[in-house]
């Protein structure tokens, strides 16, 4: 039997863009609020700026996040970043994976790190 994929598969494109590595970091700390480069480099911690600006217009030409700019008096523009309506449909996978989480790591492991991503 063959693994090879012919044709389209949404699970299989979907997952292929999830396993990106900062992906799902980064739209989970999206979930909270919008938020700057800087504050979402933080939230998302261990990214590199180029491969976060690199991810941020990758998931923007998908349609799962939007960026405008803020002019700021004196300073350079502000960059923003918020969820789309397809990016917060992601708070169902997110919740998913932490369901799993705790279910099947140790603690120390599905806690470590663990902070809310549900807005308010």
């Amino acid at each position: 039997m063959s693994t090879a994929h012919t044709g389209f598969c949404p699970v299989y494109r979907a997952i292929g863009v999830l396993q990106e590595k900062w992906v799902l970091h980064i739209v989970r700390a999206l979930l909270v609020g919008e938020k700057g480069f800087n504050e979402l480099a933080r939230a998302v911690g261990g990214c590199n700026s180029a491969t976060l600006t690199q991810r941020l217009e990758h998931l923007e030409s998908l349609g799962v996040i939007a960026k405008r700019t803020e002019e700021t008096q004196g300073k350079l523009a502000r960059s923003v970043y918020t969820l789309t309506p397809a990016g917060r449909e992601l708070q169902g996978v997110i919740d998913a994976i932490g369901t799993w989480g705790r279910a099947h790591l140790s603690e120390e492991v599905a806690e470590a790190d663990c902070t809310p991503a549900r807005s308010a």
